[in-house]
């Protein structure tokens, strides 16, 4: 049988096939389909409407949902999602009510099973997992109806001003809570958070959350937000790693008074490790300072950095101090130490004070007339050497802490490891927020 040229038809594939077969391999369509049901009337299922989102979000074009039913003209769409399936069964229409459905079902534990499903069919180790948060700024007024508690109650999350990670205090965000295997850094867990939801209140909480629902023994690892008291002694029963922050008292004594021998170098290169115990928390532990050369570097630069600006801040603090009169010269003093306590990285040098007589009232003064006398100080800026030296010190240096106290379950290299691996979720949170990717551009 011979096919005319007029009879030809051309479609796009292109790398949306290896994604489909992706899909279709790891069960997503029958997934969602069982988790939010059929109906025989259905031209195309709720699966195959959640697998036409993922490869129109993975097809790197700027076509957002408004314009959904547009990019899959000229696409083999049947090929693709299944027979009978055309660009115009992938209306807003449709799309709209499997959104509403998934919102009904709960998009956490939607999440959740697809892939703690993936996990299996892949073969995907989950003896270690990464969590972290972030933010996405949106554009637009998100106005509130201002009843904060009925929008509590139904589970609303609110899109409101926080700490921004883009960098936009200016627009209001929500945050994205997301886990990544250690391994291949797949995404295991997803929840939408409120604007201004604080880490450190809500990662041990979600942690024992993820553990009651997935019932694996897997190593928890985290940043700074996760080391606060309350979320330690949630995490009793369960391992983690998190890096302990700066800010704690024992950290600062830890990383000022730490001797420079205790340091033994890492098999991981540019690294040295220094461990010792400690308890914060009511929770044995073990802590490991650690010092990275190439952040050494890094720090030392912004040291310098800091050192300068802080300098010019002080100089023009001291000339308008030294302006100044005082009724006295014990005021004087009084003052030339306050502000040098408020200096961290300088001090006063060749500090004077001047008295300075001058004559009240005008004209010629009288013989038996008493000058008013005021005082002034007078003072030079020089570095504070003792703590710029403990700056020098600490510089490159951070504390990591695990509750796994034999080092034959988990060495200090592995801590050290497995922090690093830190960086998978970062890694998710830029590939959701580069601009190929539609959804760094929220809208509704």
């Amino acid at each position: 049988m011979s096919v005319s040229a007029s009879q030809i038809k051309v479609q796009d594939i292109d790398h949306l096939g290896i994604v489909a077969g992706i899909i279709d391999e790891m069960g997503l369509v029958e997934q969602i389909n069982q988790l939010l049901g059929t109906h025989p009337q259905e031209i195309i299922s709720a699966g195959q409407v959640i697998k036409a989102m993922i490869l129109n979000g993975l097809g790197f074009v700027s076509a957002p949902l408004y314009l959904f039913e547009k990019f899959f003209e000229g696409i083999a769409t049947e090929h693709l999602l299944g027979k009978g399936i055309q660009a115009e069964h992938l209306n807003d229409d449709r799309l709209g009510r499997v959104l509403d459905k998934l919102y009904d079902a709960g998009l956490t534990e939607i999440f959740i099973r697809v892939a703690l499903s993936a996990v299996g069919r892949f073969g995907v180790k989950i003896d270690s997992l990464h969590l972290d948060s972030s933010s996405f700024h949106v554009h637009g007024n998100y106005g509130s109806d201002g009843n904060d508690e009925a929008e509590a109650e139904s589970g609303l999350i609110t899109i409101t001003y926080g700490y921004s990670r883009d960098h936009r205090p200016d627009l209001k965000q929500f945050i994205l809570d997301l886990m990544c295997s250690g391994d291949g850094d797949i995404p295991l867990y997803l929840r939408v958070a409120d604007g201004n939801e604080v880490d450190s209140a809500m990662f041990g909480t979600l942690i024992a959350d993820f553990q009651k629902q997935w019932q694996i023994d897997a190593l928890f690892v985290a940043d700074a937000a996760l080391y606060t008291e309350e979320n330690l002694q949630q995490m009793l029963s369960l391992r983690w790693v998190s890096r302990t922050p700066a800010t704690l008292t024992a950290a600062k004594e830890l990383l000022e008074n730490i001797s420079i021998d205790a340091f033994v170098p890492s098999t991981i290169p540019g690294y040295r490790i220094a461990p010792c115990c400690n308890d914060y928390g009511g929770v044995r532990q073990r802590w490991l300072v650690v010092e990275s050369e190439a952040r050494k570097q890094s720090d030392l630069k912004q040291l310098q950095k800091r050192l300068a600006k802080k300098y010019t801040q002080a100089q023009s603090q001291l000339r308008k101090l030294c302006q100044q009169k005082f009724a006295c010269a014990k005021d004087a003093l009084k003052a030339a130490k306050l502000f040098e306590s408020q200096l961290p990285f300088h001090q006063l040098a060749n500090l004077e004070v001047i008295e300075h007589a001058q004559h009240q009232g005008r004209g010629r003064p009288r013989k038996d007339s008493q000058p008013a006398l005021s005082y002034q100080i007078q003072a030079e800026i020089i570095l504070k050497e003792t703590a710029i030296t403990i700056e020098r010190e600490r510089a490159g240096r951070f504390i990591l802490a695990t509750n796994v106290l034999d080092v034959n379950e988990l060495s200090d290299e592995d801590v050290l490891r497995e922090y690093k691996a830190q960086q998978s979720t970062e890694r998710g949170f830029r590939f959701l927020k580069d601009p190929l990717f539609f959804t760094n551009s929220v809208f509704l």
